[in-house]
């Protein structure tokens, strides 16, 4: 009977449910699922997995060994994404790399359909993490924390977190992902990390400084100022900005008439 494991949408628990699937079920066919999206299916027996930081080490030990640095880099980024099936096809890439014998060559059997899936599903993220690296906008709040809200689709606060650390080392900043209710946090000389499960205080971000509202107001009044009415091409700046980055840009968030225009 074909096993499947149930796990969280998190690193952590979708390499606690590999390792479990590669532990037992490596020569047979499994399958990883995440709570809350599974679909029944028959002549399955499913099992809830139970997350630890060891098992997720082991497995990442294991795939940089087994497969080298470039195949886990692409893993990692495919298990970031929306696609569901993402677990299940990265316990199929690991079960053909079993099949050659240079298994640090998988990520080049682009024949195997787990394989390109893979490629798929990581490029999707790095494009999306791309994108918000140019697109994301701090506001200084009144305690003098930089601060900002996302909403994308894939979890890409640990892809993005490393270019602000760089940018913003002597500064205390949040950037808080809306879709999956956690928060990149960053202190000064200190290395960021992903905080979980804490409520947030929507009442606090809003509460900006005075130097911040002065310097939104001559962002937008600067963008306002160099538009060229007669040379604007919507349909050009959608490719170059789709919508769905504008909610939390300043230069896109302001009406006229609050800037005294």
């Amino acid at each position: 009977m074909k096993q499947i494991y149930i796990c969280e949408d998190t690193i952590t628990g979708i390499y606690s449910a590999l390792h479990d699937a590669w532990k037992e079920c490596r020569d047979t066919q499994a399958g990883v699922e995440l709570r809350g999206r599974t679909q029944r299916q028959l002549f399955c027996e499913y099992r809830i997995v139970e997350e630890s930081e060891e098992k997720a080490l082991r497995l990442e030990r294991m795939i940089k060994h087994h497969l080298g640095y470039n195949a886990y880099w692409e893993i990692y980024h495919a298990l970031l994404s929306t696609d569901d099936r993402k677990g299940t096809v990265v316990f199929e890439v690991l079960q053909e790399a079993r099949k050659i014998r240079q298994s640090e060559k998988i990520m080049e059997h682009l024949g195997c359909p787990a394989v390109a899936d893979v490629f798929s599903m990581s490029r999707s993220v790095s494009n999306e993490a791309h994108r918000y690296e140019e697109f994301i906008r701090f506001r200084e709040l009144e305690n003098g924390i930089l601060f900002s809200e996302i909403t994308p689709k894939a979890q890409i606060l640990t892809c993005v977190a490393d270019h602000f650390e760089d940018r913003f080392p002597l500064e205390n900043w949040i950037i808080y992902d809306k879709t999956h209710k956690v928060c990149l946090v960053h202190g000064v000389r200190k290395r960021w990390r992903l905080v979980w499960g804490e409520l947030f205080n929507e009442r606090a971000a809003e509460n900006i400084s005075e130097e911040e509202r002065k310097y939104e107001f001559l962002w937008k009044r600067f963008f306002h100022s160099v538009s060229i009415k007669e040379r604007e091409n919507p349909k050009c700046q959608q490719a170059h900005l789709p919508f769905r980055y504008r909610g939390e840009m300043t230069e896109f968030s302001c009406a006229e008439d609050k800037i005294g225009l």
